[in-house]
């Protein structure tokens, strides 16, 4: 009986890295939980073995019934009746057991009736149901909108609703409208103040994912005579209340479990979430950290499937007398597949332990001042997952689609017909570059920790590691090469910033952002190889991998003149 947990020992590497016992013992105040919760952890193992337990649950609920519906919902799909979403037979049935098992609301308080998790579990069981079925992790995943309620609404807003998310009812986030997908500034769905301090919302919105969800969290226009983000706030809508109809369910290439809606709202009732005019400004922005986070771990579940897939056929397809596992052109491809793999998802659990540390602190800081110790902490932290979360999107989207392309390339033919799963994952991948903020968008967000200096402190950090620890021997020439790579990254930013052109800034922001991405996943591939000596291969072939990158960029830009770019603008 397949669990997508215990037949995957990485996942149990990246959730015993020594940094959780900070995140831990922080999230856990200390274990003083235990005195009044008796299921709460008494200690630093007794946490432990809970996430062990419940990601165990998890994997198996994946393995038996959550994978083996994805075919069927992938057939079937979602419909529309009267204005409502009816899910694909699968789908239910993967909600119902999850609901059965508590496996909702898995990052709220217990006194909410969440499980109290630390972000990093709650990530790793979306990359285990990502894994099992890319569309359903869209749903499942929702639930982390209700850290939203809890970080910015009123007190009884959050006892109103994050127990019904705790006990298993769905969550969308309702941001996009027909005229405003990336430019959310654009936003126009009309929010009316009644005299009862309640709100009224009227108009349409479009390509929201789960968009019959029992909760909603909704940007709209507040400020009458706005035109910018400014006028936005964020408010709840309560299904239950009634004035919102699903017009129509989109014709996807994939996920189609996952039904993506447009919204008509008629004099919709809504409460205000946190204060007027900070929808977008400040709402949306951690809304979207969080979603980043999301489809980073759901771009790693489905590069894992990608690659056992490919892994599977190889080594069962025969041509010319033997396995095509054994002709190099189809080991090199593999071998490169689990080195983007595996890079991605260090990369991912990283950054999902700089989110814990920060947003733990600033929980904190709702119940006492922070030191200055501590202040200090969460300031370097915030920075680091503000940094890492759109690298970690925008990378590991990337390296999904690379996998799930090379996934059908082993099958060859077979790869092209629908009798094989790659086909349902090869366009299951696409989305993942796109939704919540493209790769390009990733970029604009990471290019400022470029020329600030973050991602080279970052690289520093990991060189001072590896320099109080004896590197394992096979390891040395990637941490010389590592050495050389640094170096041109350095001289990259260096000869970019040194023009003071924006255009040509913008220009080369990809390239600068991707050579600072693969240093800093090499880096942390040669970390993880050194607790763990089934990362060697892949620190090793990630390393070439990243090499070639880091060089053909640097060539790139060291022999690139400004006013080149107007031979780009030709096209």
């Amino acid at each position: 009986m397949a669990n997508f947990y215990t037949d995957n020992p990485d996942l149990k590497h990246h959730l015993s890295h020594p940094l959780m016992q900070k995140i831990v013992a922080l999230k856990e105040r200390d274990y003083t939980e235990a005195q009044t919760y008796d299921h709460a952890p008494y200690n630093f193992d007794d946490a432990m073995d809970n996430y062990d337990k419940v990601l165990e649950i998890v994997g198996e609920i994946c393995g038996t019934t959550i994978a083996e519906n994805a075919e069927d919902v992938d057939h079937q799909g979602p419909r529309v009746e009267n204005g409502r979403v009816i899910y694909a037979d699968g789908t239910q049935k993967n909600l119902d057991a999850c609901r059965k098992a508590g496996l909702m609301g898995m990052a709220m308080p217990r006194r909410l009736g969440g499980l109290n998790f630390p972000i990093t579990p709650y990530i790793m069981a979306a990359d285990i149901v990502s894994r099992a079925d890319t569309g359903f992790e869209n749903l499942w995943g929702l639930q982390d909108c209700a850290e939203t309620i809890y970080e910015f609404a009123s007190e009884e807003q959050k006892q109103k609703y994050i127990p019904r998310v705790c006990a298993g009812e769905t969550m969308s986030m309702d941001l996009t409208e027909p005229d405003a997908g990336s430019d959310l500034q654009s936003v126009m769905l009309k929010a009316t103040e009644q005299p009862d301090g309640t709100w009224r919302l009227n108009g349409v919105k479009r390509f929201i994912t789960n968009g019959d969800s029992d909760i909603h969290l909704v940007l709209a226009r507040s400020e009458d005579g706005t035109k910018d983000g400014r006028g936005l706030s964020m408010f709840i809508y309560d299904k239950r209340d009634g004035g919102v109809d699903v017009r129509r369910i989109e014709n996807k290439m994939g996920i189609k479990g996952s039904p993506t809606c447009e919204l008509v709202y008629k004099n919709a009732k809504a409460e205000l979430c946190g204060s007027r005019r900070m929808g977008l400004i400040k709402y949306v922005m951690a809304l979207m950290n969080g979603a980043r986070l999301g489809i980073a771990a759901q771009s790693v579940g489905v590069s894992e499937l990608a690659y056992r897939e490919a892994l599977a056929y190889a080594k069962d397809r025969k041509q010319f007398g033997k396995a095509i596992i054994e002709f190099p052109a189809v080991y090199e491809m593999l071998a490169t597949m689990k080195a983007k793999l595996d890079a991605s998802r260090s990369l991912l659990y990283e950054t999902a332990r700089y989110v814990d540390l920060y947003k733990t602190y600033d929980d904190i800081a709702k119940e006492r001042s922070l030191t200055p110790d501590e202040r200090k902490e969460a300031k370097h932290y915030s920075k680091l997952a503000d940094a890492c979360t759109p690298l970690a999107k925008g990378l590991g989207s990337e390296y999904c689609n690379q996998n799930a392309y090379d996934c059908i390339q082993v099958h060859g033919g077979s790869g092209f017909m629908k009798d094989y799963a790659c086909e349902r994952l090869y366009r299951d991948a696409r989305i993942t570059s796109i939704y919540e903020g493209t790769t390009q968008l990733q970029v604009v967000a990471a290019i400022r920790h470029v020329t600030t200096g973050t991602y080279l402190q970052l690289i520093e950090s990991y060189q001072a590691m590896l320099a109080e620890t004896e590197v394992k021997p096979e390891l040395l020439p990637v941490i010389e090469n590592l050495k050389e790579m640094t170096a041109r990254y350095t001289a990259a930013v260096t000869a970019v910033t040194e023009v003071k052109d924006a255009a040509f800034g913008d220009f080369m922001a990809r390239r600068l952002v991707e050579m600072a991405g693969n240093v800093i996943m090499s880096y942390l591939l040669v970390l993880d190889a050194q607790r763990n000596d089934s990362f060697t291969h892949s620190a090793i072939v990630y390393n070439k991998i990243a090499q070639a990158v880091v060089a053909s960029h640097s060539d790139f830009i060291a022999n690139f003149k400004p006013g080149q770019i107007e031979d780009y603008k030709a096209c």
